[in-house]
């Protein structure tokens, strides 16, 4: 899936591990650094350098959860919310690639994620 991606995230400047942090805060924002990694199956040690990288680039900042000074949560700057706005060519032209229809990748999406929880052991 990377490959697919590579090209057409190169031209925004985001790696596709980027792009799927980047999804997360775009449809929730201000997740804490562990909802994050439980929604895309990543542990901390590889989650923390790929947010480190995307606030380096302007896209995200990290702060101290107010609820709880152990938790951070992660915020969209400016920059981050008009990236979501170039994003959208990116999975059509992904979409387009596949060529199939619309209920065949929901079938699909839905048979990922039962196997995903089984493996998980839910």
């Amino acid at each position: 899936m990377t490959a697919v991606y590579a090209p057409l995230l190169e031209e925004l400047g985001i790696t596709y591990p980027q792009y799927l942090v980047m999804l997360v805060l775009w449809e929730r924002e201000g997740e804490r650094v562990s909802g994050i990694g439980d929604r895309l199956h990543l542990d901390s040690a590889t989650l923390t350098p790929l947010l480190k990288r995307l606030e380096a680039r302007g896209l995200v900042e990290r702060r101290r959860s107010t609820a709880d000074e152990r938790a951070v949560e992660i915020y969209l700057t400016t920059a981050g919310k008009r990236l979501k706005r170039r994003v959208g060519s990116v999975s059509r032209c992904v979409f387009d690639k596949l060529a199939l229809p619309v209920t065949e990748l929901t079938r699909l999406r839905g048979q990922l994620q039962t196997i995903t929880e089984r493996l998980r052991g839910k």
